[in-house]
């Protein structure tokens, strides 16, 4: 039996994913989790053979998630399936540790493929991908500006460049407006630049915002 922990706060992307398995010969267990907090409890109660999980969680980054399993049950591979084009979030979710990265509007075979590929022990990523990385290694080229930050950082910029207000984002991080402002700091400096709006501006123009 294959035994797999879906993480998603929506409740339509888990019964997808359920779906897909029940159709596919042999027998499968779910466990889900619509929050960070349920999935770390599920990781720490019982064990799974593999975990789908959405970067989106409300309050609580996919990323920081990502570490925390990995520190609960570090032979546990995760899949990311996630509504961010690899661009935005995949190097990141490996570096943090991800066995695959796919994104929500994947086939359900390329979905299929991806579990059936982290489960045997292997990483997942798709050719699209696989080629950017290539070609990033080939170039041999500085990074990004923007792949410079933290994954915090990187969370915040996002959410500024998407028009929330530092009371927003403090509420949606559950910090302070205080150590969001540091954080906006921080980033216009690494950024090089002084206004949210240069930051919005760079964010559209890299494809960092949906």
């Amino acid at each position: 039996m294959i035994k797999i922990l879906i993480i998603d706060d929506h409740e339509v992307v888990r019964d997808g994913v359920k779906k897909i398995f029940e159709e596919q010969p042999g027998t499968t267990a779910f466990g889900e989790a619509g929050t960070a907090q349920e999935a770390l409890m599920l990781a720490r109660e019982e064990e799974w053979d593999v975990a789908v999980l959405d970067l989106s969680l409300g309050s609580r980054s996919g990323l920081e998630v990502l570490k925390m399993l990995g520190q609960i049950r570090p032979q546990l591979p995760v899949l990311i399936l996630s509504m961010h084009s690899e661009e935005q979030y995949a190097r990141r979710a490996f570096r943090a540790g991800a066995a695959g990265y796919v994104t929500k509007d994947s086939s359900r075979a390329e979905l299929a493929r991806a579990i059936d590929k982290v489960l045997k022990g292997g990483k997942y990523v798709t050719p699209a991908l696989a080629e950017k990385l290539v070609l990033s290694l080939n170039r041999n080229s500085q990074l990004s500006r923007h792949e410079t930050l933290s994954d915090r950082e990187f969370e915040v910029m996002r959410l500024i460049a998407s028009g929330k207000t530092v009371g927003e984002i403090a509420a949606l991080l559950s910090l302070s407006n205080k150590t969001i402002s540091t954080y906006r700091a921080r980033i216009l400096e690494k950024m090089e630049m002084k206004t949210n709006a240069q930051l919005t501006y760079y964010a559209i123009h890299n494809h960092l915002v949906d």
